[in-house]
């Protein structure tokens, strides 16, 4: 990469100074962190030194971040809009930087199951904040009521299932691939009283 690179040059330099400054770090100490003098890192960070790929590769491993989230460009696709899927009242936003990862809004009605064989388990981790409402999260054994705000995570490898709580509840559950894999081969049980979002 050379000076000449323009945007995406000056981009990386004021990344690696903005990283350093929020490690609390002064240049001499990224600087020995790095193995590079501490004029280099200077000049660097100034621009008035080439950006060579080692350099970077060694700056982006002594800021702990990788070379990829060093130089990466904004997207032009910054807003999401939702995927709505009518059927089951959700609203889905992929996550880009964690592929796989999966945001889910849903207005639940109905309290959760009552038999507990509706609980489902599968691989995964989810996370949920009730936006409005009161929320029940069977999980295992355990009966746990989340008011508005707040929020609970838990393996999903634990027999689950949520459902409101006196009238309507809102919430934002987060996905990781494996439990939005498992939901979505539940989907068919996806209402009111389901085993999750």
């Amino acid at each position: 990469m050379t000076q000449d690179s323009g945007e995406l040059d000056s981009l990386v330099r004021k990344r690696i100074r903005a990283l350093r400054v929020a490690q609390g770090w002064s240049l001499e100490e990224l600087a020995t962190r790095a193995k590079v003098s501490q004029s280099t890192l200077s000049r660097i960070e100034n621009g008035q030194r080439r950006l060579a790929l080692d350099q970077l590769v060694t700056l982006a491993r002594a800021l702990d971040t990788s070379l990829d989230q060093l130089v990466e460009t904004a997207a032009d696709d910054v807003i999401t809009s939702p995927v709505i899927d009518g059927s089951h009242g959700l609203m889905r936003w992929p996550i880009k930087a964690e592929p796989g990862m999966t945001v889910v809004r849903q207005r639940m009605t109905n309290p959760p199951p009552d038999n507990p064989s509706r609980m489902r388990a599968h691989q995964g981790r989810e996370w949920l904040v009730v936006l409005s409402g009161t929320a029940i999260l069977l999980l295992g054994n355990r009966r746990l009521r989340i008011e508005t705000n707040q929020a609970a995570e838990f393996p999903t490898m634990l027999p689950h299932a949520i459902g409101a709580e006196g009238g309507p509840c809102e919430i934002l559950g987060i996905f990781d691939r494996d439990a939005r894999r498992g939901h979505q081969r539940t989907d068919d049980v996806l209402d009111n009283g389901r085993p999750c979002p």
